[in-house]
């Protein structure tokens, strides 16, 4: 069995061993070095918190990878939703957010607009989406990363603007 403690000098350990991937990951995934900062600080904490036992190294290092990309997620969806409050706030009673939305997709050519579908309206896993459009699975998350850079951009062009 994979032997692991939990005492200050394990978890030292651990970060030293996995904060270098934890970190490289989230900001791969988010473009912004705050919120890759978040994301490696929670999944850190979660390890405290949870103390998993893991049944070798390459186990332990799946689950720092999974939990980065789940943080990270998590982080889209909460900025999904502040944007969309936001945006409600910001708009007169005749515009729908939905409609606000469109927009700022209309924007992105065709193939960014397809991958940011498929992700989060459709909750397809990049995987899924490879098999589907027939690309490769990096070729979707770079498409979804450059998408989502895209898309912020432009968002915060229409809230300067406003």
């Amino acid at each position: 069995m994979y032997l692991q403690t939990f005492d200050e000098s394990g978890i030292n350990q651990i970060v030293d061993r996995y904060s270098v991937m934890v970190y490289k990951l989230a900001f791969a995934r988010t473009r912004n070095k705050e919120n890759a900062e978040d994301i490696f600080q929670e999944v850190f904490l979660q390890y405290i918190r949870k103390q998993p036992r893991f049944e070798n190294e390459t186990h332990e290092k799946a689950w720092f990878i999974r939990v980065t990309i789940n943080c990270s997620k998590s982080l889209f969806q909460f900025l999904k939703r502040t944007i969309h409050e936001e945006l409600e706030e910001e708009i007169s009673a005749e515009e729908k957010p939905e409609e606000i939305m469109e927009e700022f997709l209309e924007q992105l050519s065709p193939d960014y607009r397809t991958v940011i579908h498929l992700f989060y309206y459709e909750d397809l896993s990049t995987s899924e989406i490879s098999n589907v459009l027939g690309k490769k699975e990096s070729t979707v998350r770079m498409q979804l990363t450059r998408a989502r850079r895209m898309l912020k951009d432009i968002m915060e062009e229409a809230k300067e603007n406003v």
